[in-house]
């Protein structure tokens, strides 16, 4: 068991890797913006797959909206979507886009829902900023967002390891890579049945992902 003072220092560590994850994509906004430009959307397949079994009209959780493509098009086809990032040029981006689409500043860590208000969460690509260690409340604390029976649907890096890019596009921002089996452990333990949880290669980024769909227990 870690001492207090150990544990405190490892907070202050992890949440600074956080920070300089928000001031990476902060700094360098103009040009991650300009590669999504540059690229033709479209709907990420795990999307398509996880809103065909969401209930009509459902109030949704875009968990690292990003630019808010995701959540531009959820809202097309029925649904409510809240966007969240930290990054407020995505945000400014996202609303450049539509006016119409809700949009929230705030820390995975400190989203300032009430319980019970979504049905489903969205987080694409996203959960893999934060430490391995945090990922587990994270979820816990998401679950308490949605309404029993509703479903998060997320993307994982699949592999092992954890820590800032050193070098390479964007470098300062933190990643996590997960194996399935300690990914699934994760996601149980944060309360969640599993529905669905696969192994895919190059879908909308290059390399590994893991696919997962869960239920709230």
């Amino acid at each position: 068991m870690q001492s207090p003072p150990l544990k405190q220092e490892r907070k202050k560590r992890e949440d600074n890797q956080k920070w300089d994850t928000l001031a990476a994509y902060t700094a360098q906004a103009d040009l991650y913006l300009a590669e999504w430009d540059r690229r033709k959307y479209r709907i990420p397949p795990l999307l398509e797959v996880w809103a065909r079994a969401l209930p009509e009209g459902a109030r949704l959780l875009d968990l690292g909206c990003g630019p808010a493509q995701d959540s531009r098009y959820l809202r097309s086809v029925g649904f409510r979507p809240v966007g969240v990032d930290g990054t407020w040029p995505f945000l400014l981006r996202a609303r450049r886009h539509s006016r119409r689409l809700s949009l929230v500043q705030a820390d995975f860590e400190a989203l300032p829902f009430r319980i019970d208000t979504f049905d489903g969460l969205w987080a694409a690509a996203s959960l893999i900023h934060l430490p391995k260690k945090r990922l587990q409340g994270v979820l816990s604390a998401a679950r308490a967002l949605t309404h029993r029976g509703g479903t998060l649907a997320a993307t994982f890096a699949h592999g092992s390891g954890e820590g800032p890019l050193r070098q390479g596009w964007i470098p300062g921002r933190y990643f996590s890579y997960w194996e399935k089996e300690a990914l699934a452990e994760a996601v149980r333990k944060a309360g969640w049945k599993i529905l669905f949880l696969k192994t895919v290669r190059h879908q909308e980024r290059r390399g590994r992902w893991l696919n997962l769909i869960a239920e709230r227990g």
